[in-house]
C-alpha cells in the first residue's frame, strides 16, 4: 500500500514539473522558436538611437531597437543588416560581433543590438579615407532579401541626429530581447 502511495506521490510531482515547464516555455522561447517563421523586414518597427558622447572618445555608441509590429509572433535569427550612405559614395556596414541567438519574438516584443563606430573629430571629415556623414541608415530584417528600410538617427532625446563615422564597419553586438 505505501509503495502505490509512493508512485502516486512521484507520478504527481512528475507531472507537476512538466505543466509547469510547458507553460515557462511560452511563446517567448526559443524552444518555440521552429515553429514560427522568419522576421520580415516590413512587419518590423526600426529605431536608431545614438547615445551621448562622452569626453575625448574617439568610439560612438548608438542602439538600433526593433520591435514586431506584425500579427503573429516571428523569430528574429541572426545579425540585421545596418549601413550608412554618403549618397552614392562611400557607406559604413554593420559586422556582427559575437554570436547572434535565434529570438522567438511575440507580437509587441521589441530586440535591441548595441553599435560602435569611430566618431570623425570635428574639422577632420576632409581629410579621413572614409568619412560617411548621414542621419539616415538603411536596415532590413536577418536573411531578409526583400530591401531595406530607410531609418532617422536620433539622440535620446528624439532630434534628428547625424552620425558622422569615420571607418568603413560599424560594430555590432549581437541581438538579445529587451526587457519590458
Amino acid at each position: 500500500m505505501r509503495r502505490r502511495s509512493l508512485l502516486g506521490a512521484a507520478a504527481a510531482a512528475l507531472t507537476l514539473t512538466l505543466t509547469a515547464g510547458l507553460a515557462l516555455t511560452g511563446c517567448g522561447s526559443p524552444r518555440m522558436a521552429p515553429l514560427h517563421a522568419n522576421c520580415t523586414t516590413k512587419g518590423l518597427g526600426w529605431k536608431v538611437t545614438v547615445l551621448k558622447k562622452k569626453p575625448r572618445a574617439a568610439q560612438r555608441e548608438a542602439r538600433l531597437s526593433v520591435v514586431n509590429k506584425g500579427t503573429d509572433p516571428c523569430v528574429f535569427s541572426g545579425f540585421p543588416a545596418f549601413a550608412v550612405h554618403l549618397g552614392k559614395g562611400p557607406q559604413s556596414d554593420a559586422r556582427g560581433h559575437g554570436r547572434a541567438l535565434p529570438i522567438d519574438l511575440r507580437r509587441g516584443g521589441k530586440v535591441t543590438a548595441g553599435l560602435r563606430y569611430r566618431d570623425c573629430p570635428k574639422g577632420s571629415l576632409l581629410n579621413e579615407p572614409v568619412a560617411v556623414t548621414n542621419d539616415t541608415a538603411v536596415v532590413s530584417a536577418p536573411h531578409d532579401k526583400a530591401g531595406g528600410r530607410a531609418v532617422v538617427a536620433r539622440d535620446e532625446e528624439g532630434k534628428r541626429l547625424r552620425m558622422n563615422i569615420c571607418a568603413d564597419t560599424i560594430w555590432m553586438d549581437p541581438p538579445r530581447e529587451a526587457a519590458e
